[in-house]
């Protein structure tokens, strides 16, 4: 049994790319010297400037993997990626809580992806309100937010799931980041200014992951999102593709 690092899974699609999804996590949460695990909630086929198609996988298979997965290995932490529709979300987090009450979980809120490929079923939006209040954080970006904002489903209380709104799409303050954890508002500046130029596929993917990673290593909240942030501005300036270097 592994008991040097800490283990955490990331429950996301499958990109061939290995820009975003399962892989991209993994790399990040190798990176940050924790356990990663991986369960596929879709096989797409897309490079990192397209997307092609996207296939669902059996809500079933995903549930018996958490299943085994959670009863095998003491999982702290646990990411999650592209859903099909709140009642997909639901079932996961209904899955992870049954299996560890324990365990942490970050939902990074794919809606679509930056070339406008759609994922996340908006007809189902107002489903979320019972489900995000068993979560831990969520890492919208600025037009995520806004989305879920205008749903009425983001509550600044001290009872609601924490909210890291990302800066990168944000015509105001570019890159700066605002956590909003038991109402109270925390601004995360950028360390690196010039990092917010640059673009890379699947950079919420990177971010959600190295936080969720930090919060395994024991750090709070605030911490592991401010280290999270420096994760992925040595991410964005790694290269200039889309595609990002792990280092």
């Amino acid at each position: 049994m592994q008991t040097e690092r800490p283990f955490v899974m990331s429950i996301a699609g499958f990109d061939p790319s290995g820009g975003a999804g399962l892989l991209v996590d993994i790399k990040t949460m190798e990176q940050l010297k924790v356990q990663g695990l991986g369960i596929c909630t879709a096989m797409t086929l897309q490079t990192e400037s397209q997307c092609l198609s996207l296939n669902w996988q059996p809500l079933s298979e995903i549930i018996q993997s958490i299943e085994v997965l959670i009863k095998k290995y003491d999982v702290q932490v646990v990411k999650i990626g592209v859903v099909k529709d709140a009642w997909m979300l639901a079932e996961i987090v209904k899955a992870i809580k049954l299996n560890n009450p324990e365990a942490k979980i970050v939902w990074d809120p794919v809606l679509k992806s930056t070339s406008e490929f759609s994922f996340f079923d908006l007809n189902t939006i107002t489903e979320l309100e019972n489900v995000l209040k068993q979560i831990d954080l969520i890492t919208p970006n600025y037009n995520e937010y806004q989305v879920l904002k205008e749903a009425h489903l983001l509550s600044h209380s001290e009872n609601s799931c924490s909210i890291l709104i990302k800066g990168g799409h944000r015509e105001d303050k570019l890159g700066t980041d605002i956590l909003i954890e038991k109402g109270k508002e925390i601004i995360i500046e950028s360390n690196d200014k010039a990092s917010v130029f640059y673009s890379k596929h699947g950079s919420g993917c990177v971010l959600s992951s190295a936080i969720a990673s930090y919060l395994a290593l024991g750090n709070n909240l605030e911490k592991a999102c401010k280290q999270g942030k420096l994760y992925i501005e040595k991410f964005l300036k790694s290269n200039p593709t889309l595609l990002g270097f792990h280092s």
